[in-house]
C-alpha cells in the first residue's frame, strides 16, 4: 500500500525581482532540493510558493537556498 505524503506549502516575499532569469535561478535551486515537489516564482509580485515534504526539507532550508543564490527573503 502506497503512503500518501503530506506536503507543506510555504510562501516567501522577496525583494523586487529585476529580470525573468531570476525566476529560472530560484526555481532551479529549489526544485533540486530533496523533498520539493513544486516551486513557483511569481515575477510581478516577487513571491515564491513552494510545496515540499517536511520530512526531507524545511522552510529555513528553502530560505537559505534562495538567499545563497542572491535573493534576500523579506518575509515568509
Amino acid at each position: 500500500m502506497e503512503t500518501i505524503k503530506e506536503l507543506k506549502t510555504v510562501r516567501f516575499q522577496l525583494e523586487t525581482l529585476t529580470c525573468p532569469s531570476c525566476i529560472t535561478k530560484i526555481e532551479g535551486v529549489l526544485n533540486k532540493e530533496p523533498g520539493v515537489e513544486n516551486a513557483q516564482v511569481l515575477f510581478n509580485s516577487s513571491k515564491v510558493k513552494v510545496q515540499f515534504d517536511e520530512g526531507k526539507s524545511s522552510a529555513n532550508r528553502l530560505i537559505e537556498l534562495i538567499e545563497k543564490v542572491g535573493y534576500p527573503v523579506l518575509s515568509s
